[in-house]
């Protein structure tokens, strides 16, 4: 068995501008981001923390960083899964975000699973 076998997680998001939170004249862009955690790999992990670098459309950079999603760890078996739906603030009506989970397995291992960078985007104006 190798290790990229092992340790495997899969990551898909689905992402939404909230018009209704939002207020342009205010540079405020408010998103919500759902995300489903998927354990593809053939040992038992638990997702212990997180890491996010969120960019907008001026390059203003801020990394997010704490224990756990929505205030949960998820333990998750192989080929279990974990759904859950949070948001962020930009200040323009574009950005990116990306970053990464820490994951430990049963023996103690950590590994990291990767978020691809996805787009944030708004409201889309027709001249």
């Amino acid at each position: 068995m190798t290790e990229e076998n092992a340790q495997s997680i899969s990551v898909d998001v689905k992402t939404a501008f909230l018009e209704s939170e939002s207020d342009p004249k205010q540079k405020r862009y408010v998103f919500a981001y759902t995300i489903t955690i998927r354990n593809t790999g053939q040992v038992a992990a638990k997702l212990m923390s997180r890491h996010w670098v969120i960019r907008d459309a001026n390059g203003k950079v801020q990394e997010v960083q704490g224990d756990g999603v929505v205030g949960e760890q998820p333990y998750l078996q192989p080929g279990e899964g974990f759904e859950y739906t949070s948001g962020t603030l930009l200040e323009t009506s574009m950005g990116t975000m990306g970053g990464s989970y820490l994951m430990k397995t049963d023996d103690g291992e950590e590994f990291q699973a990767p978020v691809d960078e996805f787009l944030l985007s708004g409201p889309r104006t027709l001249h």
